[in-house]
């Protein structure tokens, strides 16, 4: 049972009440008795843009950010942001809990920031992030920004939850940009080389735009902007790009793609519902130095 009504949650929600926002996240992020129920009964916005930023730790996210949410919030928008961070795979702790260069906008009215853990996850994704940012999706905001914590998976996980997915490079991951073209080329909606005030932006710059200068099967072709974040550089060619997106044909074109990989990634989840790290952990410490001891056996008695 839960504790509060999903219908008057749900109003509470559209009408912007984040104490309510901030509990449902809780219960739905820790799996409560009768979140299911919750999720069932809410009715997200598919319109409401969902835009993901990932890239190296270091590339300047969070700063690009919260520049972003300066320039969207003086235009009367309202902004979520769902911040991934790291979680240590030893003892399954945060490894980044702070928000620190979004703190100016704590007390913003308009902007709603939450950080999760991947807890264990495979890439750089919650486990529990596509289920968090359709409660989002609920609360009468105008745009959710999830932010990976740029390892891994998480570039090409991005993919398949943002309806728009930001890569950002910085000057010095020049020598990769060859590397990048089998997973990051195929995934990103915008480029952005940021901290395009070193040596080395505009190289960068005019690698991207030849590796970019064909179409998607989409049909949308991929813009490549410089920013410096910290000067608040190119923040508004940044938001039009994801607006002129947002309102692209390519935009409606993904929609199915994301539902397909969402409902994939859900039914995945409740699969795997009742395995934990932790107790694999315990149970291997007992086993693993056995006479003959084979972990293809050890998983398939667990299957």
């Amino acid at each position: 049972m839960l504790p509060f009504d999903p219908k008057e949650t749900a109003i509470a929600l559209r009408n912007g009440d984040f104490q309510s926002l901030a509990r449902v996240l809780t219960w739905v992020e820790n799996e409560l008795p009768g979140s299911s129920e919750l999720l069932c009964a809410l009715h997200s916005d598919p319109g409401v843009a969902v835009v993901g930023f990932t890239g190296p730790p270091g590339a300047g996210k969070s700063t690009l950010i919260n520049s972003l949410i300066t320039h969207w919030t003086a235009l009367g928008k309202k902004v979520a942001i769902l911040a991934v961070d790291p979680t240590s795979p030893f003892n399954f702790g945060s490894l980044l809990g702070d928000r620190l260069r979004m703190a100016e906008h704590f007390n913003n009215p308009n902007v709603f920031i939450r950080s999760v853990a991947t807890r264990g996850s495979l890439g750089g994704l919650s486990e529990k992030v596509i289920e968090l940012t359709d409660v989002l999706r609920c609360a009468a905001f105008d745009i959710i920004i999830v932010e990976t914590v740029g390892v891994g998976q998480s570039e090409i996980e991005i993919a398949g939850l943002a309806d728009t997915t930001v890569v950002m490079v910085v000057p010095e991951a020049g020598d990769e940009i060859q590397t990048m073209k089998s997973g990051i080329m195929e995934i990103a909606d915008l480029f952005i080389v940021n901290k395009a005030d070193r040596e080395g932006a505009d190289s960068l710059l005019f690698a991207l735009q030849q590796l970019v200068v064909h179409p998607k099967s989409d049909g949308w072709k991929i813009p490549v902007l410089k920013t410096t974040a910290t000067l608040q550089s190119g923040v508004a060619e940044v938001a039009a790009a994801i607006e002129k997106h947002r309102t692209s044909g390519a935009f409606n074109e993904k929609k199915i793609y994301l539902l397909t990989e969402k409902a994939y990634r859900l039914i995945q989840q409740q699969r795997m519902r009742g395995v934990l790290k932790s107790e694999l952990l315990e149970e291997l410490k007992k086993v693993v130095n056995t006479e003959n001891f084979n972990l293809y056996r050890f998983v398939s008695t667990r299957g």
